[in-house]
């Protein structure tokens, strides 16, 4: 069985929680072959993970760099697109531009889409099946010959934008889009779209490791080949997009384009989408909430291998709060630094180690947080660290480990400290409560006085903590090893991949095969699934 596995930002090209839940995927099965396909910047990214012997080839998609190869394009007289793109980039911008809440309910069944499972009744759900109806007809555009980046950046598309905005949104508070908002944000769309015009992957499954452009990958090779479509998301990609785009100083209606665009992809996704596996079960309801079917659902927590987390044998000599992952926004550091303030104010003798790298793009991120420190007087005390080889290291090195993340998936340093019996301090975000348990203290997130008050209790108790040590890593025993996770997803792909007996069904059936395969979930409990089309 050949598996293609698709990135966005991550394996194997950047370190992270992502990149190593693929890395566990390619060696743990080593008796499947593997593609991966991997969304880039400009294709110019440089392996830091060796590869496999079972990994294949590595396929890079620049989005903002050189267009995708592979491909002829043919322009027809001044590049004017032609009707077949036309008719579903009016489709498209229909889906982008409407208002969600305005989306009229269907008197009559959509028009049925070649892969797509029954839509679900529900506001929205018509735009989002039309919206995938316009993604598939811009990828037969293009793979009929069409030049998608210039029919996209046409003037007949950008008149085309700013005619819908007209039209669509008649009770518009904002402002209306100028000529050069409706150029930013088919810029950002062109890019966004290249995937619909790379050559689509062969492989017996695709599963894409999140949501948003990533999932572009699947549907052309579901458009194409049949193929059967597993979906993951750690953290919830609709929700950071969100994030993203609180301080961004784009226009109002290229915000409200470009994040319509991504709550439109997600949820086409979902309806397209043969099995989903959301690694919580605060995903699974952020999935549900954004019109994913239950039925296709399972959860499926990660794991890490218990021997690679030994549990710590001593304690540092000062009572020290130790963190670990990378230096970016979306993990906090700020609140985190704020709260050691107070625990210095409690304990003076007390440390903040804060290990892990610094990507490029959050430079500026690192600098704040070493002036945060410097203003609150913490120089010597507080110390960002960097890179550390081994992250046991990290964790053997806290009193106990600290996360203070404003979004989350089902964090790995999270699962890793418990395993090796350090208690938890976290904010209450995506599954890090599932994971916690009863064996560390969960707070909200940006509170960093609730953060201070749970790091002083722990480090003035040494019982404790050694209690909820030791708890923390007989949970990770029970519920979150390597093992039980790969099992999971092995049962999955096999269920999919399960050849018809009969001759081989028309194009755009293939992929729905039969089968049957058990599934135990997380919390021990054993269900039968039959995978079919729907993965039921």
């Amino acid at each position: 069985m050949k598996i293609a596995l698709v990135s966005e930002g991550t394996y194997p090209y950047a370190m992270g929680g992502v990149s190593v839940w693929c890395e566990q995927l390619i060696k743990g099965m080593p008796d499947y072959r593997w593609d991966v396909v991997a969304l880039t910047v400009d294709g110019s990214e440089q392996s830091v993970f060796p590869a496999p012997s079972n990994l294949g080839k590595v396929h890079s998609i620049p989005l903002w760099g050189a267009r995708p190869p592979g491909r002829r394009f043919r322009r027809g007289p001044r590049h004017r697109p032609g009707a077949s793109f036309t008719e579903s980039y009016e489709v498209f911008l229909r889906a982008l531009v409407t208002p969600l809440e305005t989306t009229p309910r269907p008197t009559t069944p959509p028009p049925p889409l070649t892969g797509l499972k029954t839509p679900f009744a529900g506001q929205g759900a018509v735009s989002r099946s039309m919206f995938l109806l316009a993604l598939r007809g811009m990828f037969e555009y293009a793979a009929d010959g069409g030049d998608l980046s210039t029919a996209l950046l046409s003037n007949q598309a950008l008149t085309m934008m700013l005619d819908a905005w007209r039209d669509l949104r008649v009770d518009e508070v904002g402002p209306a889009p100028t000529v050069a908002d409706a150029v930013e944000a088919a810029w950002l769309v062109e890019h966004m779209l290249r995937p619909l015009s790379a050559t689509p992957v062969d492989a017996d499954i695709v599963h894409s490791s999140m949501n948003g452009l990533a999932t572009l990958v699947g549907m052309t090779a579901k458009w194409k080949h049949g193929t059967p479509l597993v979906m993951s998301e750690h953290g919830i990609y609709l929700r950071e997009r969100y994030i993203a785009h609180l301080h961004d100083d784009a226009s109002h209606p290229v915000r409200v384009l470009a994040l319509s665009f991504f709550r439109q992809l997600a949820g086409a996704a979902y309806l397209i989408t043969d099995v989903l596996a959301p690694h919580s079960m605060y995903n699974r309801r952020w999935q549900l909430h954004n019109g994913a079917d239950p039925e296709r659902m399972w959860t499926m927590y990660n794991g890490v291998e218990p021997e690679e987390f030994p549990a710590a044998t001593t304690e540092p000599e000062v009572p020290t709060i130790s963190y670990m992952g990378r230096v970016d926004p979306l993990k906090d550091l700020h609140t985190l630094i704020r709260a050691f303030a107070l625990v210095r104010a409690e304990i003076p003798e007390a440390r903040l180690r804060i290990f892990g790298g610094t990507p490029a793009v959050n430079r500026s991120y690192h600098q704040s947080c070493e002036r945060l420190i410097e203003e609150l007087g913490l120089v010597g005390a507080a110390v960002l660290e960097g890179r550390i080889g081994n992250a046991v290291d990290a964790y053997h090195a806290g009193s106990l480990v600290a996360l203070t993340s404003i979004s989350e998936g089902f964090p790995y340093t999270v699962v890793e400290a418990m395993a090796c019996g350090r208690p938890t301090v976290c904010t209450n975000v995506g599954g890090v409560a599932e994971a916690v348990g009863d064996t560390g203290f969960v707070v909200p997130p940006r509170d960093y006085a609730a953060v201070a008050e749970a790091c002083v209790k722990l480090l003035r108790d040494h019982e404790l903590r050694s209690r909820l040590g030791g708890l923390a890593r007989a949970r990770v025993l029970e519920h979150f090893t390597l093992r039980r996770s790969l099992e999971m997803y092995r049962n999955v792909y096999e269920g999919l991949a399960t050849p018809l007996e009969a001759s081989p069904p028309p194009r755009h059936l293939r992929g729905q095969a039969q089968g049957r395969a058990t599934i135990p979930t997380p919390l021990g409990e054993t269900q039968q699934l039959q995978l079919n089309g729907d993965a039921r």
